[in-house]
C-alpha cells in the first residue's frame, strides 16, 4: 500500500510499512493462483460472451456483475460497516486503481473482441513489465538475478508467442 500526501500542488507517494504484510505467511500464495485460475476463465468465458456484443456494452455487464459480487462477499463479511474506516488518503488510490481497472478492462473487452484470446492475453499479461517498473519507482523493490531472469523469459515467451 501507499500513502498520499498532499500539499497544495505537490504529491508524493510512501511506501507503508510492510512488516504487517510479511507476517501474514503464504496464505496469499493460494490467492494468487486462484486469481490466474480466474483470469483464464475472465478470458475464454469473455472471448465466447463478447462474440456479438458491442465490447463496451459487454465490459459495463461484466463490471456490474463484479460490483454485486464484491459487495454480496462485503455483506457476507460483515464489513460494510468498516466503509467510513478507511482513510481518505488510501480511498482515493483504491479510486484511482479502481478507474485504472475500468480503463484496462474497456482496452481489454475490446481487443478480446477483436482480436485472438490465445494472443490478446499474453499482451495483457506484459503488464508484469510496468508493475515491475512502478514497484522499483515506488516501493524501491528489486528484483533478484534469478527474478529478473524469470522475467526476461516471460517476455521473450510472450514474444515469441507472438511472431
Amino acid at each position: 500500500g501507499v500513502i498520499l500526501i498532499a500539499t497544495g500542488t505537490f504529491m508524493m507517494i510512501e511506501k507503508k510499512d510492510t512488516v504487517h504484510q510479511e507476517n501474514k505467511g503464504r496464505g496469499w500464495l493460494f490467492y494468487a493462483l486462484g486469481s490466474a485460475v480466474f483470469a483464464s476463465l475472465t478470458a475464454i468465458l469473455g472471448k465466447v460472451g463478447i462474440s456479438g456484443v458491442e465490447s463496451n456494452l459487454g465490459t459495463a455487464i461484466r463490471t456490474a456483475v463484479v460490483l454485486i459480487m464484491a459487495w454480496v462477499m462485503v455483506f457476507a463479511a460483515k464489513k460494510q460497516g468498516e466503509i467510513h474506516n478507511v482513510p481518505k488518503n488510501e480511498l482515493v488510490f483504491i479510486c484511482l486503481s479502481g478507474l485504472a481497472t475500468g480503463a484496462s478492462w474497456l482496452c481489454y473487452y475490446k481487443a478480446l473482441h477483436d482480436g485472438l484470446a490465445s494472443v490478446v492475453v499474453p499482451i495483457d499479461k506484459l503488464s508484469i513489465l510496468v508493475t515491475i517498473a512502478f514497484s522499483y519507482i515506488v516501493f524501491h523493490e528489486r528484483l533478484s538475478r534469478k527474478a529478473a531472469a524469470g522475467l526476461v523469459l516471460i517476455v521473450a515467451g510472450t514474444l515469441v508467442m507472438l511472431i
